[in-house]
């Protein structure tokens, strides 16, 4: 197998000697970072972040700060989202997209206060981006990227043993919020977030000798609960409809492809550079689109896939598993076909050509629904 050659340019960080205690079997360079992608196995892992409760080192999804009087004008001319109701203890998932209305990254952004904002990004410059920005324009903002990242707890226990660290104060933490809280008498952002569906926080830890021992700490009082070490996982995310930017999305595409409409604010008057061309191609309508797909008959996870209807490709097939939960394979997908909106039509037609045959498949919306699609339980 290749081998990851781990230097200076491939960051480590302050869990870096915690997580490869903890067996980490996997990495990928994010941000120019590593950043774990397996432990005990992708779908083991699965079925220890769905049933048990997980700390991830997560400090690669680096914070840009943007501080200043002019930080909230900044962040709302990269992104047609409305955060003019912005508050202090709220975070938001923000498409930042480009004066072609082409996503540049899709960040969590944090209020921290009235002049400051961190984007806690997925892995692409915003850095060098928001700073030739606020210069070109002439803002009285400093862009910089923070010496802090975030670990997650995220699994159905994640509740639990963060009172045990923090108390019944999580229990307050909405969704997209965050309170600060102290450890070991150092006050933290704990957010109620993560890049999963089974629940959890992000705990954005801005000085690593305290959160080596919050780390430690986590693992100490959850033994009962079955803590483990783990990371964002492929078969959860795809299930949920959680989308990966660089894999099902870059910067071809447009917020309006990927089906994030609700977070682009078109019909307000805001002052976003991507917003004609967002309404123009609103108004043109949006043919290719993202969507979800199923083969209910597909044995195994493929090397390679193409998505056809009466024998003609229509779409790029960007991510892909076999579910843990069903008994299908699932994948999401770029299509590019009139039907785009006719996803009964679609349905009837979808041929999935892989290296293991042809297959029957059908479209979805995301994120699936699965209450209503009927897919057989798998065995385990």
């Amino acid at each position: 197998m290749p081998e990851l050659s781990i230097s200076r340019r491939t960051r480590s960080t302050p869990f870096t000697s915690r997580i490869t205690d903890g067996g980490v079997s996997g990495y990928t360079v994010y941000n120019r970072m590593l950043l774990p992608t397996t432990f005990r196995g992708v779908e083991a892992d699965y079925h220890h972040l769905c049933n048990h409760v997980q700390v991830w080192d997560v400090y690669a999804e680096r914070q840009v700060e943007i501080q200043g009087p002019d930080a909230d004008k900044l962040v709302q001319w990269m992104t047609p989202r409305d955060i003019s109701m912005a508050q202090d203890d709220q975070c938001f998932y923000l498409p930042l997209c480009d004066e072609n209305g082409t996503m540049i990254n899709d960040p969590i952004g944090i209020k921290i206060d009235e002049q400051t904002w961190w984007l806690s990004i997925a892995d692409s410059d915003v850095k060098l981006w928001a700073k030739g920005l606020a210069k070109g324009a002439g803002l009285d903002v400093t862009v910089a990227e923070a010496n802090v990242g975030p670990i997650a707890v995220q699994g159905p226990k994640a509740d639990e043993l963060m009172r045990r660290v923090y108390g019944n104060i999580v229990d307050d933490i909405r969704f997209f919020r965050y309170k600060r809280l102290p450890f070991q008498g150092h006050e933290m952002i704990v957010a109620r977030s993560g890049w999963s569906k089974q629940g959890g926080f992000e705990i954005y830890v801005d000085d690593a000798q305290v959160g080596q021992a919050l780390w430690d700490e986590l693992f100490k009082v959850g033994e009962d609960l079955n803590v483990g070490h783990g990371c964002p996982n492929l078969i959860e995310r795809i299930e949920s409809g959680l989308l990966s930017f660089g894999n099902d999305m870059d910067f071809n595409h447009t917020p309006l492809q990927c089906g994030l409409d609700k977070y682009c604010h078109l019909d307000r008057d805001i002052e976003s550079m991507s917003l004609d061309a967002l309404r123009a191609q609103k108004e043109a309508g949006v043919r290719s689109r993202l969507v979800g797909v199923i083969a209910q008959e597909m044995p195994l996870q493929p090397k390679w896939a193409t998505l056809q209807i009466d024998g003609q490709t229509v779409g790029e097939l960007t991510s892909s598993c076999i579910s843990g939960k069903f008994d299908a394979w699932l994948g999401l997908a770029l299509l590019d076909t009139p039907d785009i909106d006719a996803l009964s039509s679609v349905e009837k037609q979808l041929t999935i050509s892989t290296d293991l045959g042809d297959f029957s498949g059908q479209c979805a919306e995301l994120p699936f629904k699965f209450d209503q699609l009927n897919l057989p339980a798998r065995n385990t």
